[in-house]
């Protein structure tokens, strides 16, 4: 195993060019942009943390801070891990994503797949032949079982029911109102 490079960098962030609605945005991308220049590799294979990630975002998304302190380590294969030196963390990204595929086993081991290959299976499919040549495969259904059918309750209920025919509802002429000249106002004397 190779060295890593461990640096710490203090990254001067405010500069004139930015808009303040991007801001937050702005600043990740000149870290990734200093570190690219200063630590050697592409941009791509920069990971940032996500202390480091929050410490950005800490004033929200339309103000950055001035600077800020990262430590970059670079790996063997090129990859640079950033974070806030101040939150020193035990293992890094890298180690627990190493850590994690090691946990995980595989799907189909050796032994299954030689097991596999002897005994096809095909006992539980339909293999059937379709128009266009084509081969059409289903599986068999498991034969449900039985159950014993309960005797039906019988109930006395009228098997007549009277049934009103349903009522439909005209639509009436709108009311004319009574002209101005005609109504009469009686007063009080």
């Amino acid at each position: 195993m190779a060295e890593e490079i461990e640096r710490i960098h203090v990254i001067p962030l405010k500069k004139t060019g930015f808009k303040s609605s991007k801001a937050a945005p702005t600043a990740v991308k000149r870290v990734k942009k200093y570190l690219t220049r200063h630590m050697k590799v592409e941009e791509k294979d920069i990971w940032i943390d996500d202390s480091l990630n929050s410490e950005l975002w800490s004033k929200g998304k339309y103000n950055m801070p001035s600077k800020i302190r990262v430590k970059a380590v670079k790996f063997d294969d090129g990859v640079v891990e950033a974070y806030i030196p101040e939150l020193e963390f035990k293992k890094s990204r890298r180690e627990l994503l190493k850590e994690e595929k090691e946990k995980k086993e595989p799907i189909l081991k050796k032994d299954e797949v030689e097991a596999e290959e002897a005994d096809t299976g095909a006992e539980d499919y339909d293999i059937a032949p379709g128009a266009d040549g084509e081969v059409k495969i289903k599986k068999k259904k498991a034969p449900k079982e039985k159950k014993p059918a309960k005797p039906k309750k019988e109930t006395k209920k009228s098997s007549k029911k009277k049934t009103e025919p349903k009522k439909t509802e005209r639509k009436s002429k709108p009311k004319k109102k009574p002209s101005s000249k005609s109504t009469t106002k009686k007063t009080k004397k």
